[in-house]
């Protein structure tokens, strides 16, 4: 059985609503000007009768026969206005010669009055009044009427016969609009689907619509994408290049243990061993770490208290910058915040690597700050130290996976804390800021206070 495309099912439908919509106007004003038709020819029945059987009761049948004269002199031949006697006979008037319908008080009705020609088979919008002994019958052939509608009726199929003929089209026009928006859309697809990442769709003509929407979302995931290329082309490239020397040291270290006449040189090179060993396994560690926030899923999220983790994140370590020489603070300014959809496990990793980094790099500072500060939109958590702080030229290497600055290169580690803190601010719908504490650096993590409750929801 043939299926037909999408594309012909899009105009058939179009010339199918089309079609239907003008069915549906063409019975109505049809069924309009039927009713309004019946209605006037009611109302004009009724009023001549009205009219004659006043004249009737001021003059009598002499007035209602001089009456009837002049409506027969009018010439109108649609026209009935007659007396008959009890046995349906004329008497008086213009009308069939013999009414065949039943003599009783009828105040209007449609249908056939007598058998006799020319009235056979012609339908009569007609009244039935008593008049003394007589009957007055009054009406009009509905011929005219039947032939205006006869001719609103060729119209009216002549005007469906246009819709179809223009739904038809529409729904060509209608599909060629379409089918052209879709496949400029296919068209940056394949070609990204063949390796030209740079290629994207743009602002559509006519936008604003459902198509400029999925153009703008198609965009944004491909830049998603080629983020994530050159971050995992940079990863590898840095991988490669900063696990060169860990790996040669490890090497050699090994080399210098095998070799050692003396019990000392042997552990020491094992020492060292070992030091240069657990810095590659957290190297990988932190790389695993920051590829998990990625992936996971914003419904992984479960409602939390900031300022109880926060609190909590202070509490376990105090004592560690205490102990490295500095004086640690904690400040919770603003109203406590709402309950917002948190990874707990990775937002403590995030905070407890800014509190390391504010250790280990901060040189001459003397003190270690945690903040939380509820913004009214945005929740800021903060780290900050009164140490050298980072240039502002600066600021957006560090933010880079690997990328270590001058002053730091003679420090174990791979430049990878900030990256996973960014990774995880971008997790929770927030970002990473590295701003000046005069003097010092402070590192804060923004997250949305309402559309991240809202989104959870």
């Amino acid at each position: 059985m043939m299926r037909l495309s999408i594309t012909a099912r899009l105009a058939l439908l179009t010339a199918a609503l089309t079609l239907v919509s003008a069915l549906t106007l063409v019975g109505f004003i049809w069924q309009q000007t039927h009713d309004d038709a019946i209605g006037a020819l009611r109302r004009n029945t009724i009023e001549q009768s009205d009219t004659l059987v006043s004249v009737w009761k001021s003059g009598g049948l002499p007035a209602l026969r001089d009456a009837l004269d002049d409506d027969a002199q009018a010439g109108d031949a649609s026209l009935i206005a007659e007396i008959v006697d009890r046995k349906g006979r004329i008497v008086a008037g213009a009308g069939p010669e013999q009414i065949d319908v039943a003599l009783t008080r009828t105040p209007f009705a449609i249908g056939h009055i007598s058998r006799s020609q020319p009235w056979s088979g012609r339908e009569v919008g007609f009244a039935v009044r008593r008049t003394g002994s007589m009957w007055l019958v009054t009406g009009r052939l509905l011929d005219d009427w039947e032939r205006a509608q006869r001719t609103i009726a060729r119209a009216l199929f002549l005007a469906l016969g246009l819709a179809v003929v223009l739904g038809v089209a529409g729904g060509l026009i209608v599909t060629r609009y379409v089918t052209r928006r879709i496949y400029r859309i296919a068209d940056v697809v394949d070609a990204v689907a063949d390796g030209a990442m740079d290629r994207r769709i743009g602002p559509l003509p006519g936008g604003g619509d459902a198509f400029d929407r999925l153009a703008q979302q198609i965009d944004g995931m491909l830049d998603r994408i080629d983020m994530l290329i050159g971050e995992l082309r940079l990863v590898t490239d840095s991988v490669a290049h900063d696990l060169r020397s860990p790996i040669a040291r490890l090497r050699a270290r090994a080399e210098i243990a095998s070799t050692a006449a003396e019990g000392e040189d042997r552990d020491s090179a094992l020492a060292a061993l070992i030091t240069d060993a657990d810095l590659v396994t957290r190297m990988l560690a932190t790389l695993l770490e920051i590829s998990r926030s990625q992936a996971l899923r914003c419904d992984t999220l479960t409602l939390q208290q900031p300022e109880r983790l926060t609190e909590e994140i202070a509490e376990l370590y105090a004592p560690v910058v205490e102990e490295a020489g500095r004086n640690f603070s904690v400040s919770i300014t603003g109203p406590p915040p709402e309950p917002l959809p948190l990874h707990r496990e990775l937002l403590s990793q995030a905070l407890a690597n800014l509190i390391d980094n504010a250790i280990a790099h901060a040189d001459g500072g003397t003190r270690v700050s945690l903040m939380l500060e509820n913004m009214g939109g945005e929740i800021r958590i903060s780290v900050g130290d009164n140490g050298p702080g980072i240039a502002d030229g600066e600021r957006e290497n560090a933010l880079r996976r690997f990328g270590r600055l001058d002053a730091a290169r003679s420090r174990p580690g791979a430049g990878l804390g900030l990256s996973l803190v960014q990774a995880v601010a971008r997790l929770h719908g927030g970002r990473l800021e590295l701003g000046d504490n005069a003097p010092g650096l402070v590192a804060s993590i923004i997250l949305p206070a309402r559309r991240g409750a809202e989104r959870h929801e």
